[in-house]
């Protein structure tokens, strides 16, 4: 898909001065339907960015507010989520072609400071040049998505998770 340009500054401006998404999303009060839950438990939370970088991409949160990868986790809990993050991106391997799934833990205590794991699945035949950091990058763009696109990527994911069960 073609990427479409993306307003980092206001971006920034938005994640610094909102209250955090996640914690939001939880409370069932997030302003973007872009952000399809696709399955969540007691402990976290599976959803669809409201700014895909590329098809396929999935965030995972713990729903308790976190900020540290390791030093906020009991080790039980890491590994829970850990679990939760190789399954998922199992999930997404099923549902697109793939050629590399990045798994990375993002965020900052500036913005987005809600421990939050990217899942995001390279498509075959990227060039090189255009993978890594910088298929990741919103200065590069980010994919036009609309809600139909959204509501039908959570649905093949929640079906491919319950595939894995």
């Amino acid at each position: 898909m073609e990427r479409v340009p993306f307003d980092v500054d206001e971006y920034v401006r938005r994640v610094q001065s909102s209250p955090c998404f996640i914690c939001a999303m939880v409370a069932g009060e997030h302003d973007s339907d872009l952000e399809q839950i696709v399955v969540e438990d007691d402990e976290n939370l599976v959803f669809l960015p409201r700014y895909p970088l590329l098809v396929g991409y999935v965030l995972v949160a713990p729903k308790a507010h976190r900020e540290h990868v390791v030093r906020d986790l009991p080790e039980d809990v890491y590994l829970r989520l850990m679990s939760l993050v190789y399954r998922v991106a199992r999930a997404v391997e099923m549902v697109v072609p793939t050629e590399r799934t990045y798994l990375l833990s993002l965020g900052s205590q500036q913005g987005n400071s809600h421990l939050h794991w990217h899942i995001a699945p390279l498509p075959p035949g990227v060039p090189y040049r255009e993978q890594q950091f910088h298929a990741l990058m919103s200065e590069n763009g980010v994919l036009p998505w609309s809600l139909e696109q959204a509501i039908e990527m959570a649905g093949k994911l929640r079906s491919a998770l319950a595939e894995l069960s």
